[in-house]
């Protein structure tokens, strides 16, 4: 059996930096970060609540940047605490000793419990805030009473913005690490659910509880720990406690709103989120991004995980040289073909994304057994569709359009077969069986903007549309507005101005319309091009005072 060759490369330019993760030369993930300042998920800010929307269950916070984050009631309730600037004063007498100076701690917990005790009063008073709560059985109802306008929250960015709307944030903050998410205001202790073995499950909540955790903090352990031993998650811990104390102590003298914690940048995510042992090499084409692969991978990994780096000094570019361009190139088609002739078509919409499958050339390949055919172009596409969602990062509600298959065996093998294929996506999925239109709904979470998105703007002529106005289209509307200006406006001649694709139909196949049109009016019709003129416009002048016919 071939050995799955599997390369993390990394193409970092001024402006952009690329990640690309291929399996056997074929790309599998692929992400991209520019530099701008939109919120970036998982980046933690001090913000103030700027209004209530009873309507949606929801408050908008300002948490400094150009729209407003969205905050939902749900979200509000597991660790929300308001900021009180004469209780931050305030300091724990037991973090002092006899002589009434801080008492002095090695122990990097130690020093994290000293501190929330000596200058957090806000997360003492958080986790207090949460056991009345669950006491209490405090549910959304009594979230406009408690949290007013003006309020000052700590948020995490769940979903970076898209489109129009804002971010969307939650109180209850995690900050993730190679092998565990540091839960600071929650004392939950997790694992994986990807994680399935009882005994290594039993094995790694042994290691968890005797890791060394400030009180009232919790973790969960992700799915690259399976199989570590409590050395690599002590070293995680520490990398994560050490993490929140400059967010703590960045809240002491609070410049609100602002950000606290931010997301560390592509290259260090993609390291920590998508580095595994099965990853063969990591190629980089910078001095600057391998230095920094380097030392992230030796913080997380170690030395034998930074050996796999290498440095890309050829002069071809990266992606030409690794074969990735065209499959990047590919990615924005709205047709992708299937290994059997048949494809599959991706239709991207406000409301949700449509996905039509068909055998193209693939039913003509085995006409005696039909059944068949339809069940390894569903099984293609359902792959294909799984690769794609990844690659174009594009999720919300997903509607799939599969060949209809008469037998419920089929639909049954497709649909176990897609639940397979998504169970692995870092972003959750949940998939629903085929209904009797054979249609399969799924959703995948959102976290940003989808790659199209990112890279596309609107175009100026079709608003995204993807269609303009006919060259004839536009001469009726043209000739319709001359009629209503030659009965209206006297004058010996009027100029049109217009698109020259439009003027092209208008000085051929329509000449004579116009010609028409002049001789029953009495009027002389002239036309000029211009390439500045929207091909959906136009304009009807006074050629001699330049007046334009409204």
């Amino acid at each position: 059996m071939e050995k799955v060759k599997k390369q993390i490369i990394f193409n970092a330019e001024e402006l952009e930096t690329s990640c690309a993760l291929l399996n056997n030369g074929k790309l599998e993930e692929y992400h991209i970060e520019r530099s701008y300042d939109a919120p970036v998920s998982g980046s933690v800010y001090l913000g103030r609540i700027v209004n209530l929307e009873t309507s949606l269950q929801a408050a908008f916070v300002d948490i400094g940047v150009e729209k407003n984050a969205f905050l939902h009631y749900w979200d509000m309730i597991p660790a929300t605490f308001d900021l009180d600037s004469d209780e931050m004063n305030e300091v724990d007498e037991r973090a002092l000793d006899d002589d009434g100076k801080p008492k002095k701690k090695t122990n990097i917990a130690e020093k994290l419990r000293m501190f929330l005790r000596t200058s957090a009063k806000r997360s003492k008073k958080l986790r207090e805030n949460e056991k009345s709560r669950r006491k209490n059985k405090i549910t959304i109802k009594d979230i406009p009473s408690l949290f007013r306008p003006g309020t000052e929250l700590l948020v995490q960015v769940v979903k970076g913005p898209i489109g129009t709307k804002g971010a969307r944030v939650t109180t209850n903050i995690s900050i993730p690490g190679r092998y565990l998410v540091l839960l600071p205001y929650s004392d939950h202790i997790g694992l994986s659910t990807k994680i399935e073995k009882s005994s290594e499950r039993s094995r790694l909540r042994k290691i968890l509880k005797e890791l060394d955790i400030p009180e009232g903090m919790g973790m969960i352990c992700r799915t690259v720990g399976e199989g570590r031993k409590a050395i690599y998650f002590q070293h995680d811990l520490n990398m994560l406690l050490d993490m929140w104390q400059r967010v703590e102590e960045a809240l002491e003298k609070p410049k609100i709103p602002a950000v606290v914690y931010s997301e560390p940048t592509l290259l260090e995510r993609s390291i920590r989120d998508i580095m595994t042992e099965d990853i063969n090499k990591i190629v980089v084409n910078t001095k600057p991004a391998f230095d920094l692969v380097n030392e992230t991978l030796n913080k997380f990994g170690g030395k034998r995980l930074a050996s796999k780096v290498k440095l890309y000094s050829r002069p071809t570019p990266i992606f030409e040289a690794f074969k990735i361009q065209q499959q990047v190139e590919d990615i924005f088609k709205r047709e992708v073909s299937l290994p059997n002739g048949g494809y599959i078509c991706i239709d991207e919409t406000e409301a949700l994304i449509a996905i039509d499958v068909n055998t193209g050339k693939g039913g003509a390949k085995r006409t005696g057994d039909q059944p068949e055919v339809i069940l390894q172009t569903n099984l293609e596409a359902a792959a294909e569709v799984a690769r794609q969602l990844r690659l174009r990062n594009i999720g919300g509600q997903v509607v799939i359009d599969f060949i209809d298959m008469r037998s419920a065996k089929d639909r049954d093998t497709v649909y176990k077969h897609m639940r397979k294929l998504v169970k692995d996506d870092r972003a959750k999925t949940h998939v629903l069986a085929l209904s009797r239109f054979g249609l399969m709904e799924m959703t995948r979470q959102r976290e940003h903007e989808s790659l199209k998105d990112t890279v596309y703007v609107k175009c100026p002529y079709c608003h995204g549309s993807g269609h303009i106005k006919s060259e004839i289209s536009m001469s009726v509307e043209i000739q319709r507005r001359l009629h209503t200006v030659l009965r209206s406006h006297r004058g010996k001649e009027v100029r049109v101005i217009m698109h020259p694709e439009v003027l092209g139909r208008l000085k051929n196949e329509d000449e004579q319309l116009f010609r028409d049109l002049e001789s029953k009016f009495g009027r002389a019709l002239s036309f000029r091009a211009d390439d500045l003129v929207h091909h959906e416009e136009f304009k009807l002048v006074d050629p001699v005072s330049g007046k334009e016919y409204h």
